[in-house]
């Protein structure tokens, strides 16, 4: 991974950033291998342990749920104890997730089940501030590609999760499903590992003399109304919940259109890798192009995705509009998440991550949620259609900061350097 750490372009950049990025690529890919496994069984394992079939998508539910709740203490924890011990104990509550739920499949046990799973939420929470933590390590020209460096760690994981699932979950005759949680707890003992021997706190970089080591922190309503923050919230947010929504829906929608399981597993296969291959190259394309246009692109990838889905239901029109989905999602994701790192100084990191992680996390849970009853009343192409107005915000917010930018007294010197 350290080959295509993008902060070795200069020797200016600090080789703390450098390392921590590389160690939290590595950290990215077991938390995507974990994530994935827990996400292709869960729902089959609350079906097999259920007391009441009702119950069986509960412990799949938790997950995210659990991810919600704990998202925003994390940030405060993170702030607390530092990142390296804080991400230290997500990762272990992965370990403790994935033993609970071998024990309570070997044992039948449905709501010790549900407290597994919760515990692998909780990791997740801790899990999304990897890229946010590479952003806050580096100077502003280089957020993006440290950002993109994290995600690619996602690349292989995107594709080993769900083969590892396959593999694993008949390791125990005894207990199906048992063997893949056990790896699930392996990939949380190895996240520990990865982190403590080779994570190191730093200093966050301030953004700019004006919000940095030394000023006040300000209100965070102020914070929320400053465009670059809102622009960071649109793409962050509405970039996950239009992936989610269109990603829940799409193997129901292809079996619905009499294509088979596997084609739906391998549509979104592919779509992972359109979700993550775009990191080895978003940073530098932010470089060479600006974070505007880039964020723009996301947009109309995104579009791209449900104009494709619309005109057509064909198998290759599935692959080709959850293709375009994932790389739209990289590119809004990876700059929304190199503005959000512009939009606040240290001492307001943890409130303003926070609350934008509060409510990625929420949004997405809605989208998931809203997807299939959608799909089953209105259909596909509707549900495409459905997204049009969320891209449409996201473009505006995008647009405004862009013009809030061009306005020398209201640029700061983070957001020229991020959009280099």
């Amino acid at each position: 991974m350290s080959s295509v750490l993008p902060l070795a372009d200069s020797p200016a950049a600090p080789d703390p950033g450098r390392r921590n990025a590389a160690v939290l690529a590595v950290c990215q890919g077991l938390y995507t291998c974990a994530i994935s496994i827990d996400l292709t069984l869960t729902a089959l394992t609350g079906w097999q342990l259920a007391p009441d079939k009702a119950l069986a998508t509960l412990p799949f539910a938790l997950i995210t749920v659990a991810g919600a709740v704990v998202t925003w203490f994390a940030a405060f924890l993170i702030q607390r104890l530092g990142r390296r011990l804080s991400f230290a104990l997500g990762a272990a509550s992965c370990a403790a997730g994935g033993l609970i739920s071998v024990w309570s499949v070997w044992h039948g046990d449905f709501w010790l089940f549900c407290g597994g799973t919760a515990l692998v939420g909780v990791f997740q929470a801790f899990a999304q501030y990897y890229r946010l933590a590479a952003a806050d390590a580096v100077a502003a020209e280089y957020k993006s590609r440290a950002i993109s460096v994290v995600l690619a760690g996602g690349v292989i994981a995107a594709i080993v999760g769900p083969a590892l699932a396959a593999w694993s979950r008949d390791l125990f005759a005894q207990a199906m499903f048992a063997g893949a949680y056990l790896v699930v707890a392996a990939m949380g003992a190895l996240s520990v590992l990865v982190l403590l021997l080779g994570y190191r706190d730093t200093s966050p970089v301030a953004p700019a003399p004006a919000v940095g080591q030394g000023a006040a922190a300000r209100p965070l309503g102020r914070i929320v109304r400053s465009p670059v923050f809102l622009a960071a919230l649109a793409n962050n947010v509405g970039g996950s919940m239009v992936m989610m929504f269109i990603m829940t829906a799409a193997p129901l929608a292809a079996v619905a259109c009499h294509y088979s399981i596997d084609d739906g597993a391998a549509i979104i296969q592919w779509h992972l890798v359109g979700m993550y291959a775009p990191s080895f190259f978003a940073g530098h394309l932010i470089k060479r192009l600006g974070l505007g246009p880039v964020l723009l692109a996301g947009l109309a990838l995104n579009l791209g995705c449900a104009l494709s889905a619309m005109a057509s239901t064909s198998l290759p029109a599935f692959y080709v509009a959850l293709l375009l989905l994932g790389v739209g999602w990289n590119f809004m994701f990876v700059g929304g998440t190199t503005l959000l790192a512009q939009a606040y100084a240290p001492a307001e990191r943890a409130k303003t991550q926070g609350l934008s992680e509060l409510l990625r996390y929420a949004s997405t849970a809605l989208a998931t949620l809203g997807a299939g009853p959608l799909l089953a009343r209105a259909g596909w192409q509707s549900l495409n259609l459905a997204i049009v107005p969320v891209l449409a915000i996201c473009a505006v917010a995008t647009v405004a900061w862009m013009r809030a930018q061009r306005q020398p007294d209201q640029v700061m010197p983070s957001q020229t350097g991020g959009a280099a």
